[in-house]
């Protein structure tokens, strides 16, 4: 009789955790004192100089709000783990955050191929991919309930600036040097589309394997094609690198660079032979001595927290979790997935003081806003030259 009732119990104990699964699931990561995040960023491979920014950035607002009380009452616990810039390493790095940290949505993941291995972890366990570090379509296509992206896309970026300089700078041939995945393929695709409308095709099309030091035989093609604008599907490395390389060569076409080029690490790296160079930028640089006052209190805050100046990507990582701290008041005392898909279904995300857009969300919208800015770099400094283009 015993082992028969413990059977029985042990089946309905089974069936009381089976259907309590889906509950569970859906609040992972929210206990009544706490929201655990989980953010995967390079903090030790070719990016990790953005990857350090960014998690100072979240840490200042997460900081700034568990000083304040929290989120109706819950502190955030942020944990961050490294990727080295590595998809096998996200990957796991997911599978640590989601499955033993049981976090309630991962925030901030930079880079592309690297959101791509790591989604499929968190979208088993119903766990949300909100403002992936990355302009790639694929953070909110195919439409998922559980993606959320802020940044307008590689593609849209050099669809609209590659006409605009182009025009600008009456550029008689246009070439590209990308780097060999996702990412650089997206740099190329919306370059090539946006030429398409003046009815002009590239002239020279050369790319390089991620992780790439030696950039000579690349810019030597682009040489010899006599290009007079350069489109770069690169990052930090490869930026510097391939620029540098053409200034040897005495080659100086206008060179254009992705949101992913703008960071103030290609002059303090590059040097002088960086200035002139172009990108498509969101939110601005966050200079000490910046003109707007918001801007120079903030990053004087940044740099007596972490005793280094902010960048654009301390910006990102700040604004990714002030953004979520938004929707998870709006969603209210009973946080869940559910409440705060609901409460992203009517989000408006209001321009702010880096210059970013206005951010609007709905059932089927899960790209906040499509629009870039351009920068040029002058004497060791971005400067705004253009107002958003609109796609």
């Amino acid at each position: 009789m015993k082992l028969r009732s413990t059977a029985v119990l042990s089946a309905l104990a089974c069936a009381a955790a089976l259907s309590a699964a889906p509950a569970q699931a859906q609040s992972q990561g929210v206990s009544k004192a706490e929201i655990t995040l989980g953010s995967i960023q390079d903090l030790s491979g070719p990016l990790a100089g953005f990857g350090k920014q960014i998690r100072n950035g979240m840490t200042l607002r997460v900081d700034e709000l568990n000083e304040q009380g929290g989120i109706n009452g819950r502190k955030v616990k942020l944990i961050v783990e490294d990727s080295g810039y590595d998809p096998k390493k996200a990957v796991l790095a997911a599978q640590k955050l989601v499955n033993q940290d049981k976090i309630f949505a991962m925030v901030g993941h930079l880079g592309t191929a690297q959101n791509l291995a790591a989604m499929p972890v968190q979208f088993e366990k119903n766990v949300i991919n909100f403002f992936p570090v990355t302009a790639a379509r694929e953070m909110y296509e195919p439409f998922h309930k559980l993606k959320y992206s802020f940044a307008a896309t590689y593609y849209d970026q050099m669809k609209a600036a590659v006409p605009k300089l182009v025009k600008e700078k009456n550029a008689k041939k246009v070439c590209s040097m990308y780097q060999d995945d996702e990412f650089g393929l997206e740099v190329q695709r919306g370059a090539d589309d946006g030429l398409k409308t003046l009815g002009m095709t590239m002239v020279e099309k050369t790319s390089f394997k991620r992780g790439a030091t030696d950039f000579s035989s690349q810019v030597a093609k682009l040489k010899a094609s006599e290009c007079d604008l350069v489109v770069l599907g690169t990052i930090i490395r490869e930026t510097i690198g391939g620029i540098g390389t053409a200034r040897k060569l005495g080659y100086n076409p206008v060179f254009l660079g992705s949101s992913a080029a703008y960071t103030d690490l290609i002059h303090k790296l590059g040097g002088k032979a960086m200035d002139g160079l172009y990108a498509t930028m969101t939110v601005q640089n966050p200079y000490l001595d910046e003109a707007s006052q918001p801007i120079r209190f903030w990053a004087n805050k940044y740099k007596t927290a972490f005793n280094e100046d902010p960048t654009v990507f301390s910006v990102y990582g700040y604004t990714v979790v002030d953004s979520f701290i938004r929707a998870s008041q709006k969603a209210g005392a009973n946080l869940s997935t559910d409440s705060f898909i609901k409460a992203m279904d009517t989000m408006v995300i209001p321009a702010d003081i880096f210059g970013s857009a206005e951010g609007k969300f709905g059932p089927q919208k899960r790209l906040g806003n499509n629009q870039s800015r351009l920068s040029l770099l002058q004497d060791g400094r971005w400067k705004v030259v253009s107002d958003y283009i609109t796609h």
